[in-house]
């Protein structure tokens, strides 16, 4: 770790961080002073962060990291913390374990001095503390990532204020929906009956309507097995498939909260896949149970595919070796055979007409929700230029792909995705071509889960309802949708103004 120490103290952040100090590794102090001054007329896009960002290291300091429950029980949260530590022994900086619910309230906190020093989280968590400013803007362009990220990664953290665009929190990995399924439950002759197109992947992973036809051989056969699973009242997943169709959550790209879109465009063609993909599954998809459960039933076989994001890969992974142990393999063997049958993929494309049961349809991708997760500093931490620094630390290509490798996650840097390689390139490509939409950042996102979330458990259960089923048509789901973007509306613009 003493090489990586070298090459992070003088890369342009700690040469601006250290020039206080007299520290600059580059040994050419004129330089780090116009580092310094730079960081002052970068960051935030003209924003002076100077009176955050002193140019100097507090020394002899614990600062306390939230990170999401994964990444610590993974062990990636450890080596972090490790490798941090080492770095910085010099200066007396430690990293600790907040040792906080990782969904913790920092408004609440904060104030009182119970809150991190860096938090780790979605980012619509986090830029939901930007309202009542309780994190800090980061001079972004001064961190050893800020080239190497997507600019539509940084979109979802910038906000601006009196003119003036600020930054929030650095972009760390990308969430959205991929396909997990278990290649030793595909037909022996999948390739001969599976492939219409010779390309050597499963038509059924590649387009709904064929997931669609291949989950209901499953079902028919009568074992208790199901094709594709997913909890359908889940909003982050299952408005994917509204958007696909022309919805949006808010107008003007996710900034507008007086413009709901749940029910613009053809979207209620979206909810109507939902309802089909519903009639082969049980009432598990009404609520949470596939969410729970789909670790261990994809691992027993019970279900051939799910759709949830890339960081639980190894979870996944785990489940699935213990089944492969217990029938007998050794430890080595049943992890290379889990590796082997667990495949995780892009999600599959759409009917433009919406109806699974068409053939040979005109296709169209998924545009699925997704998230930035990333890092933000609190306005409360008492070491700001130490928690900027464990920021840059965590962000550095070398511990984004160790978090790859721990967890499977979707680097948010290019050159880490590229070098991650099959999904992180996916993915990242996904966000730049427009096929992820990012959750909004604005606090009004709060209020969308719930009425959505009723919707589609409603459309769910419509699967299992007899003579009294509610959304006998397209009509009809659109009236349920338009409904949800008044429910929305009203809790933003009313219940939370009283």
């Amino acid at each position: 770790m003493k090489r990586f120490l070298c090459t992070l103290l003088t890369g342009t952040l700690c040469a601006a961080l250290l020039s206080g100090c007299g520290k600059s590794e580059s040994g050419d102090p004129d330089n780090a002073q116009s580092v310094q001054q730079g960081q002052t007329a970068q960051a935030g896009q003209g924003a002076d962060l100077s009176g955050i960002y002193n140019g100097t290291l507090e020394q002899n300091v614990t600062i306390r990291v939230l990170e999401n429950d994964t990444a610590i029980a993974e062990g990636y949260f450890e080596e972090l913390i490790n490798a941090f530590n080492e770095a910085y022994a010099e200066y007396g900086i430690v990293a600790v374990d907040a040792n906080m619910d990782q969904y913790c309230n920092l408004a609440d906190d904060g104030p009182y001095g119970y809150g991190p020093d860096v938090l780790y989280q979605a980012n619509d968590v986090l830029m939901k503390y930007v309202e009542g400013k309780h994190i800090y803007p980061i001079p972004a362009q001064n961190l050893g990532c800020y080239d190497q990220v997507s600019q539509a990664a940084w979109n979802a953290y910038e906000t601006e204020i009196g003119g003036v665009e600020y930054t929030m929190g650095v972009p760390v990995n990308v969430q959205s929906s991929m396909l997990y399924y278990r290649k030793d439950m595909l037909p022996q002759d999948w390739e001969a009956t599976w492939d219409k197109n010779g390309n050597k992947i499963p038509d059924m992973v590649e387009n709904w309507n064929d997931m669609y036809r291949y989950s209901k051989e499953i079902v028919e056969r009568g074992e208790g097995k199901f094709g594709y699973m997913r909890s359908l009242y889940d909003v982050y997943f299952s408005s994917g498939f509204l958007f696909s169709y022309g919805a949006y959550v808010f107008g003007n790209n996710n900034t507008n909260a007086d413009d709901i879109g749940f029910s613009k465009g053809n979207a209620e063609i979206g909810a109507n896949v939902l309802l089909q993909q519903a009639s082969l599954m049980n009432e598990d998809c009404i609520d949470d149970s596939v969410t729970v459960n789909a670790y261990s039933k994809l691992a027993d076989g019970t279900y051939f595919a799910t759709m949830t994001t890339p960081d639980v890969y190894a979870l996944f992974l785990k489940e699935l070796a213990l089944v492969y142990e217990s029938e007998g393999l050794s430890k080595e063997d049943a992890a290379a055979k889990a590796a082997e049958n667990l495949v995780i993929a892009d999600v599959p494309k759409l009917p433009a007409s919406g109806d699974l049961t068409e053939e040979n349809p005109e296709s169209i991708p998924l545009k699925a929700m997704g998230g930035i997760n990333g890092y933000a500093i609190s306005a409360y931490t008492k070491s700001p230029n130490a928690c900027l620094a464990f920021v840059d630390f965590a962000t550095s290509y070398e511990m984004t792909m160790k978090r790859h490798a721990y967890l499977g996650i979707v680097p948010a840097r290019e050159d880490a995705a590229q070098a991650a390689g099959g999904i992180s390139e996916i993915i990242y490509k996904n966000l730049d071509d427009g096929n992820i939409v990012v959750m909004p950042s604005i606090r009004a996102v709060e209020q969308m889960w719930t009425p959505a979330q009723t919707f589609f458990q409603d459309l769910a259960k419509d699967a299992f309802r007899t003579s009294d089923k509610k959304y006998t048509s397209l009509e009809l789901i659109k009236e349920g949708l338009k409904a949800v973007d008044q429910q929305i509306y009203d809790a933003i613009h009313t219940l939370a103004a009283k």
